[in-house]
C-alpha cells in the first residue's frame, strides 16, 4: 500500500469514527431517513443547535449535527462521511464538493452573511481600536500573539488575512500569530487570556461574555462574507429538503439574527 493511500485510509476511518460517535449509520447499515445529517460550520453553533431544537420541535424530524471548520467538514465529506447538508462558511469549500460532484446544484443558495472582529479579553486595558489602513496592530500585540483561524484554510482566518492584507498590517503581523483549527478556538484562546487579542466573526463575539470588540473590519477591505448551504449528492430525500426549506422560515431567521447574521 502506498504512503498516499494508508493516509487517505485513515482519513477515512477518522471521519467514520467522528461521526458514528454522533450517531450516523455506520457503511452497510440503513439510515434512518427520517434523521437530517447536517455539517455545519463552527461559527454557526448556537443558532444551529436552536434551530434545531425547533425543528425537532415541531415534529419534522430529527436532527444530527457535527460542527467544525468548513474545511475539515468538506475533506470529511470528499472522504465519505455520510452528511445530509452542507453549510459552509465561505464559497470556497463548497465549491471543493461542487468541483468534485458532490452537492445537488439545484438545492444550493446563499443562506447567511458576518462580519470580522478585532476582540480582546473583556478586562483588557484596551480602547477602542480604529481599523484603518496601517493601524499599529503589532505593537498592539506586543509580546503576544493574534489568535485567529489558521489562514490557509479556515475561512474566518482566509477574511481575517484578506482584510489584514488590504489594510497593509498583514506583514507585521504574520510572524505574530496563533493559528486555530476553527474560529471557536480562536475565540477560547481570548477568553483564557492565552492570546490578547484574536480575529473572529462578529457572531462568535456576540455570544461570549468574557471578550469585548475592540473594532469592526470594513467589510470593504475583504471579500463579502457568506454562508451558502446545499443538499449533498444523493441525500435529497423528503427530510433534507424540509430541513433545507425550515432554515429560511421566518422563525429560523429570527434565530440567525438574534446570534448576529445578516440573513441573506
Amino acid at each position: 500500500m502506498t504512503r498516499r493511500c494508508f493516509i487517505t485510509k485513515c482519513l477515512l476511518a477518522m471521519a467514520c469514527l467522528a461521526v458514528s460517535g454522533l450517531g450516523f449509520a455506520p457503511p452497510g447499515r440503513a439510515a434512518d431517513r427520517s434523521q437530517v445529517t447536517i455539517f455545519a460550520a463552527a461559527s454557526t453553533t448556537d443558532a444551529i443547535t436552536d434551530i434545531n431544537a425547533l425543528f425537532e420541535g415541531r415534529g419534522y424530524g430529527k436532527t444530527v449535527v457535527a460542527f467544525a471548520s468548513s474545511s475539515t467538514l468538506a475533506k470529511q465529506i470528499d472522504n465519505g462521511a455520510p452528511a445530509d447538508i452542507f453549510l459552509s462558511a465561505n464559497p470556497k469549500w463548497m465549491g471543493y464538493l461542487t468541483a468534485r460532484g458532490m452537492i445537488e446544484p439545484d438545492s444550493r443558495f446563499d443562506l447567511l452573511g458576518n462580519r470580522v472582529v478585532l476582540i480582546a479579553p473583556a478586562d483588557a486595558d484596551l480602547k477602542e481600536i480604529p481599523i484603518v489602513p496601517g493601524f499599529p496592530l503589532a505593537a498592539l500585540l506586543g509580546e503576544g500573539r493574534l489568535a485567529m483561524g489558521d489562514p490557509a484554510h479556515v475561512p474566518a482566518g482566509m477574511y481575517g488575512k484578506q482584510a489584514l492584507v488590504s489594510l497593509g498590517v498583514w506583514d507585521a503581523v504574520a510572524q505574530k500569530l496563533a493559528p486555530t483549527r476553527d474560529v471557536r478556538t480562536a475565540l477560547i484562546l481570548v477568553e483564557r487570556r492565552e492570546a490578547p487579542m484574536g480575529l473572529v466573526y462578529a457572531t462568535d463575539a456576540a455570544i461570549s461574555a468574557r471578550v469585548r470588540v475592540l473594532g469592526v473590519f470594513p467589510q470593504s477591505c475583504h471579500p463579502a462574507i457568506t454562508y451558502p448551504v446545499v443538499i449533498l449528492k444523493g441525500r435529497s430525500g423528503d427530510a433534507s429538503r424540509k430541513y433545507l426549506k425550515f432554515l429560511t422560515t421566518p422563525e429560523a431567521r429570527m434565530v440567525f439574527e438574534k446570534y448576529g447574521f445578516l440573513v441573506r
